[in-house]
C-alpha cells in the first residue's frame, strides 16, 4: 500500500433501540500509524474488546496526538429523530460524508473501513474490511473515539431520564431497558421505529 494518508472509519450504535448512532473518521499519514501505537497506553484493540478504562484512557491519548499533529479525526452522531425520519443506513452515510467534509480528506487517500460502510461516492480508493476493527489499527482508533463519545454522551443524559438506565446499557435492548419502557414509556432519546411491535 503505497498510499501516504489512510483513512479509518467505524460506527458504533447501529443494534441499540435509543441514543444516536455515531461514526468515527480518522485520518493518520501511513508512516505515523506505528508512532502512535508505540506510545499507546495498553495494547490496541476493537473498541469493544477495552475495558472502558482502557478505551477512555486510548481516546485521551488520541486527542493529545491530533493536538500534536500526529492525526486528525471527527466523530459525527445522528439523533434517534433523523434515525426514524430517514432510516439506519442514510444516518450512517450522512455521518460519514459529514466527518469526511470537516476533514477534508483529498480524494487520493486510502480509506478503511469496517464491515459494509462505504465511503463518500468519490472516493475510490478503499476497502471494506469484516472485523476491521479488529484487523487495522486506523480502524480500531476510529471505533475508540466514537464509542467513547456516545457512551460519554449516553451517559450524560441518563441524568435527565434515571429511570431508563442509559448509563449502563448504552441504549441497546436489554430486559431492564424494555421493563423500563413498559413502565414509563418512551423518551425523544428512544427510535420509535425500532420500537414498533412493542406498541403494536
Amino acid at each position: 500500500m503505497k498510499e501516504t494518508i489512510l483513512v479509518g472509519v467505524d460506527e458504533v450504535g447501529r443494534g441499540p433501540i435509543a441514543g444516536p448512532v455515531t461514526v468515527g473518521v480518522f485520518m493518520c499519514e501511513k508512516s505515523n500509524i506505528k508512532k502512535i501505537i508505540k506510545s499507546g497506553p495498553s495494547d490496541l484493540k476493537d473498541s469493544k474488546k477495552l475495558t472502558k478504562s482502557k478505551r477512555e484512557a486510548w481516546s485521551l491519548y488520541l486527542h493529545s496526538c491530533m493536538k500534536d499533529g500526529l492525526c486528525s479525526f471527527e466523530v459525527v452522531s445522528i439523533s434517534a429523530k433523523d434515525i426514524d425520519k430517514n432510516g439506519i443506513q442514510y444516518s450512517i452515510r450522512s455521518a460519514i460524508e459529514s466527518g469526511f467534509k470537516k476533514l477534508n480528506i483529498m480524494h487520493d487517500s486510502y480509506v478503511l473501513l469496517d464491515g459494509g460502510l462505504k465511503p463518500p461516492a468519490e472516493f475510490t480508493k478503499y476497502e471494506t474490511i469484516i472485523k476491521g476493527d479488529e484487523k487495522e489499527p486506523i480502524i480500531a482508533m476510529a471505533s475508540i473515539v466514537a464509542k467513547v463519545k456516545r457512551d460519554g454522551f449516553m451517559t450524560k443524559i441518563s441524568l435527565k431520564y434515571p429511570d431508563y438506565g442509559f448509563e449502563k446499557h448504552m441504549g441497546y435492548g436489554t430486559t431492564g431497558h424494555y421493563k423500563s419502557l413498559k413502565n414509563k414509556g418512551i423518551t425523544p432519546l428512544h427510535r420509535k421505529t425500532y420500537l414498533k411491535r412493542l406498541f403494536d
